[in-house]
């Protein structure tokens, strides 16, 4: 993925799913979650051990199918092991087809299932970490 895509994509991103997050502001997931927030994106938490709780201002969902179609989803940033990527991935092709990329978090790398998102049409990016790439884009 090229800088001018990876710009492309924080322009077009709206609304961002992070799976995997924390409510530990400690936590990475909680501290890029609330970080994409403040620069303006709308930032959907998915955690279902915090499913119902408010978190960041907004209702915390248990996975990508419970979060209401009302709700278009730009991006999904996972903060999961590698070996969850493939099931998140099918939510996606699945039950939110408006979901445009896929972002897997520094560490977080499933080639097959990057596969199955590109063929799919999904733009995939992964082992990279937006709160790292927009600074050094300039954004």
């Amino acid at each position: 993925m090229n800088d001018a895509d990876l710009r492309e994509i924080f322009q077009e991103t709206k609304v961002i799913a992070v799976i995997g997050f924390s409510a530990n502001p400690n936590r990475p997931s909680h501290e890029v979650a609330a970080w994409l927030q403040s620069r303006g994106y709308r930032v959907i938490p998915v955690n279902p051990g915090l499913a119902g709780q408010m978190q960041l201002g907004e209702l915390v969902y248990a996975d990508l199918t419970a979060i209401p179609h009302e709700i278009a989803v730009d991006m999904v940033d996972i903060f999961r092991a590698p070996e969850a990527v493939p099931g998140i991935v099918e939510q996606v092709l699945t039950a939110r087809a408006e979901v445009k990329t896929i972002w897997m978090q520094l560490g977080v790398v499933h080639d097959a299932a990057a596969e199955a998102a590109r063929a799919a049409g999904k733009r995939v990016v992964m082992d990279r970490c937006p709160k790292i790439e927009m600074p050094r884009l300039g954004l």
